[in-house]
């Protein structure tokens, strides 16, 4: 990884010994030389420690007043990463947030000399690759990803939720580049290409996939939990301002640990703060962000994410959107993340625990929750906190106990299964076996689980609830 903590310990040693910065010592890359610019994605609800929850906090521009009283920050919000690299290109951002593909790109195209880019650190992630999905019309035929062979799918080029498609298709021996019709389209265009029938399918990364899904406007065909390949989203800076100012990256960095361990701690409220600004349902926001959610956030830089990013450069390369040489140990740098994070960063490293966890008793069920893989949530109109539940039948009988009670639910969440990527519980598919009822987010998640269990029957989440009542 690119500098060592003590090379850049010792720059920061020496530039606070020297004195404080003044404001005309900052060459940001806003219009005055005293404006820190941060691109971010504020629907890409992935990055909200280092964009979104971030900015609303305050705890970056409370760090910078302590450097200098004269620093700024301009935000700056895109719907994709592609803009925030060709802003840095141009030296008009300083620090950036984006997904797992368009951070390589960024590097390539940068390169990782002193002109280029580096990571620093990662905002959340998911280990088995269900940040990304692919969605089709509620009222669809396709109940499998092999059902849309000669379909037309929309996707952002270059994209996390680009890659997931082509890989998924790869692996059932359906061609990308002919066996479907690619149409290059940002995420808010293509929702509306699907909700107005000009494309078959939809395959993008977080929040999109929950938020049509929870609208009831689509529904899930394939989760990218399926690939079992880590997903992430991360931080990136001009190589330039990270040498001229690395006491601002500090800043910056350790602001995001913060935010993390707001989040972390407060999840709900920051669902609901994320929410407030973006516009997007807090029940989408928490499908996510919250406890035991598809993303799990933590600021360190792992082993098995770095192996990801090397596995993603080939594919890339093949669709031509890198076109150079990316070395992806000289582009990632931890030594800012190690130096914030402190004592117990390499322990940390090795460490796939989601901090947000589902704890407590199951009221119904009268039993204590501490399954990840079999925990949910159920969150009743009226309550600020979700209920924790214990496994799928436990969320069914408090389901059935809140409506008998003339109450209303929210939204309900429950891992799936097979994959354990997390999901609306009423929008998953169900099966019984023996006393047990399971759910499924994809149809070919629950169609692998029929397979191995002879004796379970489908069924549908009414019909689940039924049987509970």
């Amino acid at each position: 990884m690119r500098r060592s903590t003590t090379l850049l310990a010792g720059a920061l040693s020496a530039v606070l010994a020297a004195s404080a910065l003044t404001a005309c010592s900052v060459a940001g890359a806003g219009e005055s030389e005293d404006v820190i610019v941060i691109g971010y994605q504020s629907k890409t609800i992935n990055t909200v420690t280092a964009g979104t929850l971030l900015r609303d906090l305050g705890y970056f521009e409370d760090k910078l007043e302590e450097i200098d009283p004269e620093l700024k920050v301009e935000w700056q919000d895109y719907d994709t990463g592609a803009p925030i690299t060709t802003q840095m290109l141009a030296g008009k951002i300083d620090i950036g947030s984006m997904g797992d593909y368009p951070l390589l790109i960024n590097g390539s195209r940068a390169g990782t000399g002193d002109d280029g880019t580096s990571m620093l650190s990662i905002t959340g992630y998911n280990p088995h690759g269900a940040l990304n999905g692919v969605v089709v019309d509620k009222d669809s035929d396709v109940q499998r990803l092999s059902d849309l062979k000669g379909a037309d799918i929309s996707t952002s080029v270059g994209s996390a939720g680009h890659g997931t498609l082509v890989q998924a298709l790869d692996e059932i021996g359906i061609d990308p580049t002919k066996d479907v019709s690619i149409e290059n389209q940002d995420p808010p265009v293509g929702a509306s290409s699907l909700e107005g029938g000009s494309v078959d399918a939809f395959a993008q990364f977080v929040a999109w996939p929950g938020l049509l899904a929870f609208r009831d406007d689509a529904r899930l065909v394939y989760d990218g939990g399926e690939l079992d390949l880590p997903t992430l989203h991360g931080t990136v800076i001009r190589n330039e301002f990270l040498d001229e100012h690395p006491e601002i990256a500090q800043a910056f960095i350790e602001a995001q640990i913060e935010a993390t361990d707001y989040l972390h701690e407060h999840p709900v409220e920051a669902a609901e703060k994320v929410a407030d600004v973006t516009g997007l349902p807090p029940e989408v926001v928490y499908l996510y962000n919250g406890r035991n959610g598809v993303s799990t956030f933590d600021t360190t830089i792992k082993d098995d994410e770095v192996a990801a990013l090397k596995h993603d450069v080939p594919f890339l390369e093949s669709i031509g959107v890198i076109s150079d040489p990316l070395d992806v140990d000289s582009f990632v740098d931890d030594s800012v993340v190690q130096k914030a994070y402190g004592d117990g960063y390499d322990a940390a490293t090795t460490s796939q625990t989601n901090a947000a966890a589902i704890t407590g008793t199951d009221a119904v069920c009268k039993t204590k929750v501490k399954d990840p893989d079999t925990a949910g949530e159920v969150w009743v109109q009226g309550e600020a906190e979700p209920r924790p539940v214990a496994d799928p039948t436990c969320l069914l009988r408090n389901v059935a106990a809140v409506e008998a009670d003339g109450g209303s639910v929210r939204a309900s969440y429950l891992p799936d299964a097979v994959t354990h990527t997390r999901w609306f519980a009423d929008k998953m598919l169900w099966a019984k076996d023996g006393t047990d009822l399971v759910a499924f987010a994809t149809e070919e998640s629950r169609g692998g689980y029929l397979s191995d269990h002879q004796g379970a029957q489908p069924l549908t989440y009414a019909d689940a609830l039924d049987s509970v009542r």
